[in-house]
């Protein structure tokens, strides 16, 4: 039997769903499909933080007002300098800058949205464009790579040992260092092929004998998506990644190969090299011509829009995202991290995924916890600072428990004129 006041809440509920339903009719019956500005101005405004509270802004604030003096004392404490992003249950609770961009003259504050380079937090972007190929059904993960590059000189190597590392191929660095010629000029992709072809160092192991982690294997998986899709990386990357999903800042440094190499890197937060001296501007280098396994440039929010997509299904079908996050490696040890499609899967912190990045100046952590739904993003431009242990801390904190929210994935897909080619959200 309902109470007096469960019997006034209903009556009010009614009423107020009758004021909404004439309206709506009322609205609907109107031939009229333009207003002037005048007649706009003339309605009444409704104040809708009069409306509806959010009760629980007040625990979301304590939690970023956490995180950010967690990276106030890093600054204080450490050589920190970069930019973050945390976000938790579909919310963004910190995207924030630390620091400034000339570490020589402490000069130029760093913007939020200031690019950086990832180092090697680049190869899960490389790793997704080769599950795109797999989707179209363009690539078969398990042919030998001489299906795609007839003229590499060993056998038995497949596309998903060069993703999981257990191809057993030597460092291309090492190669190019003792053999290329004229360092003040860009070395490619095209001529680390070529020197595997010319030298054909011997392997560490037997393909699929062992893991190995190794930048080839991800700059050979840059050469497969260009002969596979007959696009140039960087434009495939562009067009069928970047713009698909609207990280409309990030990009893959396309260094001119006719040109000697800059010297410094371009349209970019500049990385240094810090210690007890005075710090110093870290220069372009002629490696920095191969793609895939580095040189890729974004900022926290791109890198936000990239893991809104992969929890969605927006650039490839669950059943290809997920086998990002499988083990490589059935037999991997027990004391080390396994390695999946471009992420390093954790062995102390279960049902975590992450990569971390170093190369010249920069340094790149790009973290998630899959069972509490929690991101972490942290771009550097120093070669030395806190170590990831710190950030984990941050990520596996549950001092503040927070409720779920949703992202609206068709307002995004609307208000950006995206066009997501699977957008599994829709069947969830």
């Amino acid at each position: 039997m309902l109470s007096l006041q469960d019997y006034f809440y209903k009556w009010m509920k009614t009423r107020f769903l009758l004021f909404f339903l004439a309206l709506f009719l009322v609205s609907c019956s109107s031939k009229k499909e333009h207003y002037t500005a005048k007649e706009v101005e003339s309605w009444p405004v409704v104040k809708v933080d009069s409306i509806f509270k959010d009760l629980d802004k007040p625990i979301y604030d304590r939690k970023t007002a956490q995180l950010d003096k967690s990276f106030q004392n890093l600054k204080k404490k450490t050589t920190f300098n970069g930019t973050v992003l945390f976000a938790e249950k579909g919310r963004i609770l910190l995207e924030k800058s630390y620091g400034v961009s000339n570490l020589k003259t402490r000069k130029g504050e760093i913007k939020v949205d200031d690019v950086f380079q990832l180092s090697s937090v680049s190869k899960m972007f490389t790793a997704e464009a080769i599950m795109i190929l797999k989707s179209r059904q363009l690539l078969d993960y398990d042919a030998d790579i001489k299906t795609y590059i007839p003229e590499f000189p060993y056998e038995g190597i497949t596309t998903r040992m060069l993703m999981t590392h257990r191809s057993g191929l030597s460092r291309y660095e090492t190669l190019a260092d003792n053999n290329w010629p004229d360092k003040r000029k860009p070395f490619t992709n095209d001529d680390m092929i070529d020197y595997y072809i010319k030298y054909k160092p011997d392997p560490y192991f037997s393909p699929n004998n062992g893991f190995h982690y190794c930048n080839v294997n991800y700059a050979l998986l840059a050469s497969i998506v260009e002969r596979v899709s007959g696009k140039r990386f960087v434009d495939f990357m562009r067009e069928d990644v970047f713009d698909v999903i609207g990280m409309n800042d990030s990009y893959i440094y396309d260094m001119p190969t006719d040109t000697m190499v800059s010297l410094y890197l371009p349209n970019c937060v500049q990385g240094y090299y810090v210690g007890r001296r005075r710090p110093r501007q870290a220069q372009n280098e002629y490696l920095n011509g191969v793609k895939g396994d580095k040189i890729m440039f974004s900022n926290v929010e791109d890198m936000y829009r990239f893991k809104v997509a992969i929890d969605y299904g927006l650039l490839v079908p669950d059943s290809i995202q997920e086998e990002a996050f499988k083990p490589g490696s059935p037999k991997y040890s027990k004391r080390k991290d396994n390695y999946g499609f471009g992420w390093r899967i954790s062995r102390k912190h279960p049902d975590c995924y992450y990569h971390y990045g170093w190369w010249k100046g920069y340094r790149s952590f790009f973290m998630f916890d899959k069972k509490n739904d929690r991101t972490l993003i942290v771009l550097t431009n120093t070669d030395k600072g806190p170590n990831s242990d710190v950030f984990w801390k941050m990520l596996k904190d549950n001092t503040i428990s927070l409720a779920p929210a949703s992202i609206n994935i068709p307002v995004m897909e609307l208000e950006k004129n995206l066009n997501y080619p699977f957008s599994s959200y829709r069947d969830r």
